[in-house]
């Protein structure tokens, strides 16, 4: 469907529900001042847990950098701008709402629990918590701040969750229907043109992921899963990268996009190599191959990224000096 048949509305209303959620969020955090009961440092570690580096840097994501909000950016969010003068506002704005939902669940997640052993009784391996920490310890600080009934206070918190992955999803499978007609412009492929045919097979891989390998109910996203954090960390330093050689063409200082560039570069692929290790002590084929293959691609990323950054720098320099 149209841009503006469905996303745009949905989008829309989602985002009216999700900002009420932030702010009675917020205010029932400044009202009830809950303590935080989490350790500011955990040295009652599961043996499961891995290293908090590079571990901290490739899950963090959409609340600091986001690889996956570069794709957005460029596939749905510029076809929906009135002039470029917007961006500004709202690329920043998403940016600083996007910070404010990452502190939200942080607070949700370490002061949502009455007691340090309510917290332990949660986290008690590598992996626990997840989303049933966010809905239920934010209910809790919506209850005890605002008085928000517990069972409706979840109910709100599982909508703003439900919303996030929606949006999430639809525009996912957009951008995959782009990359499919843009495979067909740049490999001559003029079948991969078609509108339908790009949908086609933007959907069908989606279904074939989902309950090929996940089976009937649908569950087959889950198994890729772990390699989210690393291959959005990837396209985060991709997007930085672009917006360096930008920069530079421009005359432009790049160190502030330059140095996070090269950080989340180091970063990403120490993840990829430990979680390479990972899947092979668990024997998971699937997620080794895969792996092996994105820290192909984020060495080719590597090396491009500073040829062309390289090539850039060298040519600003001559016009500098001319």
């Amino acid at each position: 469907l149209p841009v503006w048949m469905l996303l745009q509305p949905r989008d829309y209303i989602n985002g009216l529900q999700l900002f009420v959620g932030l702010i009675l969020l917020y205010a029932a955090i400044f009202i009830s001042t809950p303590d935080i009961v989490a350790p500011a440092i955990n040295t009652n570690l599961p043996m499961s847990a891995p290293s908090i580096v590079p571990l901290l840097f490739v899950t963090i994501a959409c609340g600091a950098i986001s690889g996956f909000h570069g794709l957005v950016a460029t596939g749905t969010t510029s076809k929906q701008i009135d002039k470029e003068e917007d961006t500004r506002f709202v690329g920043y704005f998403g940016a600083l709402g996007e910070g404010m939902l990452a502190l939200g669940a942080i607070l949700a997640a370490t002061a949502g629990f009455a007691t340090l052993g309510d917290w332990q009784a949660v986290y008690q391996n590598f992996g626990d918590g997840s989303i049933g920490a966010f809905i239920d310890g934010g209910a809790t600080i919506l209850s005890n701040g605002v008085g928000i009934d517990m069972v409706l206070s979840q109910t709100m918190l599982t909508v703003m969750a439900a919303l996030f992955a929606g949006t999430t999803m639809d525009t996912g499978v957009r951008l995959q229907r782009y990359i499919f007609q843009e495979f067909g412009e740049f490999y001559n492929l003029p079948i991969l043109n078609k509108g339908s045919v790009a949908t086609f097979l933007a959907v069908g891989t989606c279904l074939l992921l989902a309950f090929g390998a996940g089976g009937i109910d649908g569950a087959g996203g889950m198994i890729i899963w772990p390699l989210f954090g690393t291959t959005n960390q990837l396209m985060a330093a991709l997007t930085l990268m672009v917006v360096t050689v930008i920069l530079l063409r421009k005359g432009k200082p790049v160190w502030y996009t330059l140095a996070p560039l090269c950080f989340l570069l180091v970063m990403t692929l120490l993840a990829l190599l430990i979680q390479l290790k990972t899947f092979y002590d668990e024997g998971n084929w699937l997620l080794i191959i895969m792996d092996i293959v994105i820290l192909i691609a984020s060495v080719l990323v590597t090396f491009e990224s500073f040829s062309v950054l390289r090539r850039e720098w060298s040519t600003y320099k001559g016009k500098k000096t001319s």
